[in-house]
């Protein structure tokens, strides 16, 4: 509560300045960011709706057994498998990787999840491959793959 208190109170600080120094562009910020807002809503009620869809039908003891640490190292190979398929936006990703950690999931599963996705791409390796060949996207894939793990397990001892 009290770093929220703290970030609200240099938002207003900032904010007080801002119009201090110029009404004008203080306005044209808050244009461009309305408008930003307005673009990005679809986006935001998708995440809400995929986060609150996932939460609603797996109840937490679900989610512990399948990502959880009962499920142990299984778990996490599954996860990065889904993380190299889907092709899910990470803006998606981050909230759910973070509601399924609340809910049971291991740093571990997640992190590698989270990487998989971000750095291995089956679905668009066909088009990778197109464009910067066979050795090459199969070694950033395997690369991104080994490293996902390598990651997975540096946070799974650090937090």
């Amino acid at each position: 509560m009290t770093t929220i208190i703290v970030i609200y109170g240099l938002l207003a600080v900032c904010l007080v300045a801002s119009l201090i120094k110029s009404r004008q562009k203080t306005k044209k910020a808050f244009l461009v960011a309305g408008k930003a807002l307005l673009k990005m809503g679809p986006s935001l009620l998708a995440i809400i709706g995929i986060v609150g869809l996932t939460l609603g039908i797996l109840t937490p003891e679900t989610i512990e057994k399948l990502v959880g640490a009962e499920a142990g190292f299984i778990a996490t190979v599954v996860a990065a498998v889904i993380g190299a398929i889907t092709l899910i936006p990470s803006l998606i990703a981050f909230p759910l990787a973070g509601s399924l950690m609340r809910s049971g999931a291991t740093v571990m599963t997640m992190s590698v999840f989270i990487t998989t996705l971000v750095m291995v791409g089956v679905v668009t390796a066909p088009m990778e491959i197109k464009a910067l060949g066979k050795k090459f996207t199969l070694l950033r894939n395997g690369l991104g793959l080994v490293a996902a793990f390598a990651i997975a397990g540096i946070m799974g001892v650090l937090l």
